[in-house]
């Protein structure tokens, strides 16, 4: 199993934390950045294989990869469109390695290994994106329409009150999935609008012409960053995760 992590953007919302590093290397814990953890869980997940699309200071992250990580190899390759561009751009500067089954992610999206086990594990479909309830929704979350599983719609506009819950900004391709998005990725950036729009727009449109399927996750098992506010949640959610983990390790080698 592959990982694509679109890594490639600055982060202006994180100002001024943001001005001469990365979102993807703000700390979330000792020693710890968000793509560090983001690589970790993945590989205790089983995920062998992470390529990230870089683009606002991408040296900084070449640099971070060049480090040996224990059960999964990361790479990364450069978006050149990612300050005139949205993160369809990122997605298309990626079509090349997907060419199989492949998880695609946010590069602002923290989650416990768990999450991507279930995503991974969860009965085979072409597509299938993982989603979030909780009681109310803003602006800026990208909400979801849903009839049981399926997904019919995605996007930040649609109207609070009538929508199911939330995409996490990971997702899942297998088999013929992985052509079909492809395809229209490739379509979405060779119309007008292409470098205006987000890659859960192309979602959107196939949603209405194939049946995606979605998989359900906790509030308390994932979390995003955009606001400095949300920096201190993640923090405190990694810490909580770690602190799972180790107990659980403790359990299992106790007599």
């Amino acid at each position: 199993m592959k990982a694509v992590i679109l890594s490639a953007g600055q982060g202006k919302r994180l100002l001024p934390l943001t001005e001469e590093v990365p979102k993807c290397l703000l700390p979330v814990g000792v020693d710890m950045h968000v793509l560090d953890w983001q690589l970790s869980q993945l590989a205790a997940a089983g995920v062998e294989e992470a390529v990230v699309v870089t683009g606002f200071q991408a040296d900084k992250v070449e640099h971070e990869l060049q480090r040996p990580r224990p059960g999964i190899t990361a790479r990364s390759l450069f978006n050149p469109l990612y300050g005139v561009a949205d993160n369809l751009s990122s997605v298309f500067a990626a079509l090349g390695e997907m060419t199989s089954d492949v998880l695609l992610m946010n590069g602002d999206t923290l989650f416990d290994a768990p999450v991507v086990k279930g995503l991974v594990d969860a009965p085979a479909a072409p597509i299938r994106v993982m989603v979030s309830r909780k009681d109310a929704y803003d602006v800026d979350d990208m909400k979801v329409r849903l009839d049981g599983e399926r997904l019919m719609d995605v996007g930040k506009s649609l109207d609070a009150e009538t929508v199911d819950a939330e995409s996490i900004g990971m997702m899942l391709f297998r088999d013929s999935g992985v052509a079909r998005f492809r395809d229209a990725v490739t379509a979405a950036m060779r119309a007008e609008s292409g470098m205006r729009v987000w890659y859960l727009s192309v979602i959107d449109a196939l949603a209405k012409e194939t049946e995606i399927t979605t998989a359900e996750v906790r509030q308390d098992e994932w979390c995003e960053v955009d606001f400095p506010v949300d920096l201190r949640r993640a923090r405190e959610a990694v810490a909580r995760w770690s602190a799972g983990s180790a107990g659980e390790l403790a359990s299992v080698a106790s007599p």
